[in-house]
């Protein structure tokens, strides 16, 4: 399969060395990129899904992740030149609520997201409810996510559906929580739309959404 197998099998073991690698050679025996992205995205479902069953844990996903945001940085130049762009399943900006500098769930689901074809504007930790809504808006993003790692920021994530509902915009976004103390509970007392328990759910949810979204 020309190299295609083995290339999934190094992203899927978190290799960032070998599978660029395994992508350059696998490019230059004529494979298209286009198909490399598909098997990658493919063989990422199957890490996410091993995740959410417990057969392997975050840093193995983690990993994961990483090997493939490698070979897409080596793939990405073989689009460009054959005038392809990468189907886009929609744009978000995700962050860490003000107050709290926790980032490593954050960077996860953010890696995940673009694997799987999604537009991500990172804003990074401690960031205030009002810097979510203004960049959503500039960028014309689809949906929010907010992430909260203590329970003393956690009011910042309904900080940002309040300013939402103030400026009359609250429809144009489908808002999700994230963070170890969130629950469904307060998901639903913020009035977001989903809580990403973790990781993968957060790709899950948003696969659907946009899904939805899409004309």
């Amino acid at each position: 399969m020309n190299g295609i197998e083995d290339l999934v099998t190094a992203v899927q073991s978190g290799d960032e060395v070998d599978a660029p690698a395994r992508a350059r050679q696998a490019l230059r025996s004529g494979v298209a990129a286009t198909d490399l992205i598909a098997a990658m995205t493919s063989g990422m479902r199957e890490v996410g899904e091993q995740f959410a069953r417990m057969e392997i844990f975050l840093p193995e996903m983690t990993m994961a992740a990483r090997a493939m945001q490698a070979v897409l940085k080596e793939v990405e130049p073989e689009l460009r030149a054959a005038g392809v762009s990468a189907a886009r399943k929609g744009t978000l900006v995700i962050g860490t609520v003000e107050g709290d500098m926790h980032a490593i769930g954050k960077d996860i689901v953010i890696s995940l997201l673009r694997c799987h074809g999604f537009q991500v504007v990172d804003l990074g930790v401690n960031v205030n409810a009002l810097e979510f809504v203004r960049m959503a808006e500039a960028v014309h993003a689809q949906a929010i996510g907010a992430s909260a790692l203590m329970t003393t920021t956690m009011p910042g994530q309904k900080e940002i559906l309040s300013l939402l509902h103030a400026k009359g915009v609250r429809q144009n976004y489908h808002v999700i929580l994230g963070g170890a103390p969130v629950t469904a509970e307060w998901v639903q007392a913020c009035g977001a739309d989903s809580w990403g328990e973790n990781a993968w759910t957060a790709v899950e949810i948003l696969e659907r959404i946009m899904a939805q979204r899409r004309p």
